[in-house]
């Protein structure tokens, strides 16, 4: 059975307001279900009301002074609701907990459930002794691993190639020269969500060139990880969209099972591996993996760890943010991110752990500021925080080559031939892009004929399908220093009522001015891509009045566009026609 998720109760913002400290009982009107939400500070928990003994309904327990505490109504079990522990009977159970998602938007509360929640227990197989070289992880570059298991070859995201978010991400690490040729004699590839660092379409092409029927696995993501396939000119012929939380068979002693992330379960999507009952945990980018939900004492952990992957704060000026505060900023975020990711590996306790999915460079000239200002982790650092936390837990930071024996690492942690580093000769670091291929590529656009037509701008705005918000924005085509463009397009976006301004409007409205450069903005426009490439790929600079991050209008234009392209043929023939009037009324 597939997992789902679903949300079980909502709460209005208001009603979020009135929740107070301590412990908070709550119906759902519609089908009568209770349900505890425990809040301390800005934080909360929640759980059914329902004990886990013999499903009797909780109530609050005068005996508890801390206002932590609820006891059942049946025979007396007490759930102390702030850490979901069972204290009687003591050292028991843990209640299932249900997922606290407040929206940025609007403020409102929703208590979501999945079912299964530990699906990786269906089913469950005992570990078996594995030999030297039977389960191994060839690092290639990013977040690409090249698994041996067995017989068989499972290779993870692989972006072997070309540039991320248009012109923005660059690989870091130098691929092994026979990367790709691992690519092509792979069994199976796994790609996790549509991001251009973890589904490389110039990689594919190459890959489609040579084995374009080979098996390809994305979860069941409501936005499809390949929704730009048809449009690529990249021929793949055996692409698997699998449900989330289901076993898939790979041979007697593979299998795998795609989950889902907590806080967008539109796109992003981990991975648990498994051979011979011994797991490997790949969370890739995941934000909240499985809605927090994971397997404890695997194997082997995999995890993103940089910071870094986001145009907030480099790419926005005015107001506060000065160098110094972003400086600041930065630097509390990336500790930030290397402490939880730290108490995560702590709390799951896997027997080995490496950071990836990281290792990538604003490498093109135009992007030295961002390179300069966007500090982020070291694996060596995360890796140092976790031995200091855990010093049973064996640390891996992988360069290109170098290769986990997983057999001999569970053997003896102390084995130096558990991890084999890179040959001597072995080129670690990139020095050469292509920037001007790739680059050309996107500016190519520039001349499209669309452009040639102002009402081109209408049209886009009216096929990506956003209105009824309270937003104005400007946007202005600049080149890549992000100087405005002499007989670039500068123009007004009202969401409100989707127009098109002279001028800003006379009522109250959040403003927010975009410069983007030409090349990238004009591909994305002729494309239908997403704007991802323009915001997480560093190629605008932005400011807003008043400094509010707008959800509802970055996730439309980030995850939500329409997945089928502008019809940019019907509009040369329509719009061609209105511009000749346009000239003629002139």
């Amino acid at each position: 059975t597939p997992q789902v998720s679903r949300t079980v109760l909502r709460l209005e913002a208001s009603a979020v307001r009135e929740l107070k400290d301590g412990i908070n009982f709550k119906k759902n009107p519609e089908d009568g279900k209770c349900y505890i939400i425990y809040k301390d500070k800005d934080k909360a928990r929640a759980c059914k009301n329902q004990c886990k003994h013999q499903g009797g309904l909780f109530i609050k327990d005068i005996e508890d002074l801390d206002g932590r505490t609820v006891h059942c109504t049946k025979h007396y079990w007490k759930l102390d609701v702030s850490s979901m522990e069972y204290v009687n009977p003591p050292d028991s159970f843990l209640q299932d907990e249900l997922e606290v998602v407040i929206s940025d938007t609007d403020g409102s509360m929703e208590l979501v459930e999945l079912n299964p929640p530990d699906p990786w227990t269906l089913d469950p197989r005992e570990a078996q002794e594995l030999q030297a070289g039977e389960l191994t992880l060839t690092y290639m570059t990013h977040a690409c691993m090249d698994l041996k298991a067995g017989s068989k070859r499972m290779m993870f995201d692989p972006w072997l190639t070309g540039p991320a978010f248009a012109r923005g991400w660059w690989l870091l690490h130098e691929p092994p020269s026979d990367a790709m040729e691992r690519l092509c004699r792979a069994d199976l590839i796994y790609i996790s969500h549509m991001h251009s660092d973890h589904l490389s379409y110039p990689t594919l092409k190459l890959l489609a060139e040579k084995k374009p029927d080979i098996p390809i696995y994305v979860g069941d993501t409501s936005r499809p990880v390949f929704w730009y396939l048809e449009r690529s000119g990249v021929n793949l012929t055996n692409i698997n969209v699998v449900p989330f939380g289901v076993w898939q068979n790979v041979d007697e002693h593979l299998r795998f099972m795609i989950l889902m992330d907590g806080v967008h379960p539109e796109m992003d999507t981990c991975l648990i591996v498994e051979y011979k009952g011994h797991m490997i945990l790949n969370t890739v980018d995941c934000t909240r993996p499985n809605n927090g939900r994971l397997p404890h004492g695997v194997d082997v952990m995999t995890s993103d760890f940089a910071g870094g992957a986001s145009g907030f704060p480099m790419t926005f000026h005015g107001g506060k943010y000065t160098e110094s505060w972003k400086a600041d900023f930065i630097k509390n975020e990336r500790k930030k991110l290397l402490n939880y990711k730290t108490q995560l590996v702590k709390s799951l306790q896997p027997k080995i752990y490496c950071p990836f999915a990281g290792y990538f460079t604003e490498a093109h000239p135009s992007d030295r500021y961002i390179k300069e200002t966007n500090i982020k982790n070291s694996a060596e650092d995360l890796n140092a925080s976790i031995r200091k936390s855990c010093p049973n837990i064996l640390t891996w930071t992988p360069l290109p080559c170098s290769v986990l024996d997983v057999a001999l690492a569970l053997a003896d942690q102390s084995n130096r031939d558990a991890i084999t580093q890179p040959p001597n000769a072995t080129k670690i670091y990139k020095d050469s892009w292509d920037f001007d291929l790739y680059v050309e590529e996107l500016n190519a656009a520039i001349s499209n004929d669309i452009f040639k037509h102002k009402s081109w701008i209408q049209f886009y705005y009216n096929w990506a399908g956003f209105k009824g918000y309270n937003l104005v924005i400007k946007v202005i085509e600049t080149d890549d220093d992000f100087k405005p463009l002499d007989g670039g397009c500068d123009y007004l976006v009202d969401f409100m009522d989707l127009s098109f301004p002279d001028k800003r409007p006379e009522r109250d409205h959040p403003y927010e001015e975009i410069k983007n450069r030409v090349g990238v903005m004009r591909h994305v426009v002729v494309t239908g891509r997403l704007w991802d490439d323009l915001y997480i790929g560093f190629n605008n600079r932005m400011s807003r009045d008043p400094d509010v991050y707008h959800h509802k209008f970055w996730n439309h234009f980030q995850t939500n566009l329409p997945l089928s392209a502008p019809d940019w043929d019907n509009f040369l023939q329509t719009g061609s026609k209105c511009s000749t009037t346009e000239q003629l009324s002139l």
